[in-house]
């Protein structure tokens, strides 16, 4: 007679083992680590290089302003509380200053944008004067910017027919009512307003200057 057969052996359970990105995110969640847990020099060495990691790769101001705009490629903007510190056409007459604030995020803008900067003037003098201060800031030098694409008029309502003509992906304004007349035809944009307006549609946005839209100031 054969002798009955043993039973099978149970083969033992194995572990799933812990993958570099549980491990990190173990690490650097002090919550997922079990209680009474005391995590070695060796571990808190690496959660530091993962913490420091985490803080040096932050995006850069090229990649905030291209997020922002949604990849748009053609942008218009008027000029007067925007790019410059001037507020009204009568001031321009005497001079234009261009906020030293702004500069980055316009120049990042031109990198990868078709910008139109556009402005309603009195007169010639006007003109002049936006030209040097855009000049003297390096905007055409530095950036994509050319003087072709510094358009000027001599009504709000021409500044409204020249961005009909562009068709921008966005377009950045000061005048509510500019903004609230082109929300049917432009995709998206942006209400520079120092008090903050009821938000007249979905497809515009506002903040106080343009800076702060793209977190620089």
């Amino acid at each position: 007679m054969r002798p009955p057969a043993a039973p099978p052996r149970r083969q033992p359970k194995l572990q799933a083992p812990i993958t570099s990105s549980s491990a990190i995110s173990t690490l650097s969640n002090p919550t997922l680590m079990p209680s009474g847990f005391c995590p070695s020099s060796e571990d808190l060495r690496a959660k530091n290089v993962v913490d420091e990691f985490f803080q040096l790769v932050k995006p850069t101001l090229g990649q905030i302003v291209r997020q922002k705009l949604s990849e748009g490629r053609k942008v218009t903007c008027r000029v007067l509380g925007v790019i410059l510190e001037e507020s009204s056409p009568e001031e321009l007459q005497k001079q234009a200053t261009v906020k030293s604030s702004v500069l980055d995020v316009l120049l990042e803008i031109t990198k990868f944008c078709d910008l139109y900067l556009m402005e309603r003037v009195i007169d010639d003098e006007s003109e002049r004067n936006v030209l040097l201060a855009l000049e003297n800031a390096g905007i055409f030098t530095s950036g994509g910017l050319v003087k072709d694409k510094v358009l000027f008029c001599s009504t709000e309502k021409g500044r409204t027919s020249f961005v009909r003509q562009l068709e921008p992906d966005w377009h950045i304004d000061t005048n509510p009512e500019i903004v609230s007349q082109l929300a049917r035809f432009i995709k998206y944009q942006l209400h520079v307003s120092p008090v903050r307006p009821e938000r007249s549609a979905a497809n515009v946005f506002s903040s106080p200057s343009l800076e702060h839209f793209f977190g620089t100031v």
